[in-house]
């Protein structure tokens, strides 16, 4: 995709979806945000109070599945985990509740794999969304591909960390 070319946004990205849509993370810490600075202060969550947790991006994921999209996320982590990680692992219930399902590759058990330097989503193996993050963690750009060997490198690469991954729920930090 050229780089001047229009770049859809993530819902455009997952509506246009009919089997999958597998999202590859990589780093230990994604900046500071809002939310995370709160958790920090010791804001908790109440999970019964669905709409104080509940995001669009939920909505779009729900969607996606109902339609019969399956859609997972691999999190190759460090250990022991940075704060960062920790609180993540604190949100992520909100994930499979919205039908995402989401597994942690301990990054010691990741050494002999190929990953890409870049965390990415691929779109039914034919559109990757590959992230760009700044050293401090925060989002410089999306890059969008069509080419076939990044995609095929992207499916592999997922495929090899989500083997080797742990359930959001068996996961413990």
């Amino acid at each position: 995709m050229p780089r001047n070319a229009q770049q859809p946004s993530f819902a455009e990205c997952l509506r246009g979806m009919v089997r999958s849509a597998v999202h590859l993370e990589t780093r230990d810490d994604y900046g500071d945000n809002e939310r995370f600075a709160a958790w920090r202060r010791g804001a908790g969550i109440d999970w019964d109070d669905r709409a104080s947790w509940w995001r669009p991006f939920h909505d779009q994921i729900a969607a996606a599945v109902e339609r019969g999209v399956v859609v997972r996320r691999a999190r190759v982590v460090s250990g022991p985990v940075s704060e960062y990680i920790r609180w993540e692992h604190a949100m992520t219930r909100a994930n499979p509740a919205a039908g995402e399902q989401v597994r942690r590759v301990p990054r010691r058990l990741a050494s002999d794999l190929a990953l890409p330097c870049n965390d990415f989503w691929l779109f039914d193996d034919r559109l990757a969304r590959i992230h760009h993050f700044a050293g401090d963690g925060s989002l410089v750009e999306d890059e969008f591909s069509t080419d076939s060997a990044v995609l095929k490198l992207f499916a592999a690469s997922f495929e090899a960390a989500w083997e080797r991954g742990i359930s959001h729920e068996e996961y413990r930090i």
